[in-house]
């Protein structure tokens, strides 16, 4: 699938791989996938699971998620990690009403 994404890719995109195990993430990251979505992993499984693939593949970029709060946050933060996605930044906000009307114009111009 990673080679597939690729070679259908435009060269400047980056292609993220979703892994839930150490196993996962090393398979994506020999396939060449440039970011590693470690997905609702606990903090210590988190830290234990990236710095393992650091070690093999420096260049691959780690990405943690699921399970993050603002409360808990400081936990998912290490040096084997690159970036922190909290899906409870949009999934907890409120909803704004808002609403667009549009009106043609009429125009009695013959051209």
């Amino acid at each position: 699938a990673v080679r597939g994404a690729r070679q259908a890719a435009d060269f400047a995109l980056k292609v993220e791989v979703e892994c839930s195990s150490l196993q996962e993430a090393v398979q994506a990251a020999r396939a060449g996938a440039d970011l590693v979505l470690l997905d609702n992993f606990r903090p210590e499984e988190l830290h234990a699971t990236a710095a393992a693939l650091k070690t093999q593949f420096p260049s691959v970029a780690v990405e943690a998620s699921g399970g993050v709060t603002l409360g808990n946050l400081p936990q998912f933060c290490g040096p084997h990690i690159d970036v922190i996605s909290l899906g409870m930044l949009t999934q907890a906000a409120p909803a704004v009403d808002f609403s667009l009307k549009l009106f043609a114009e009429v125009s009695h111009t013959p051209w």
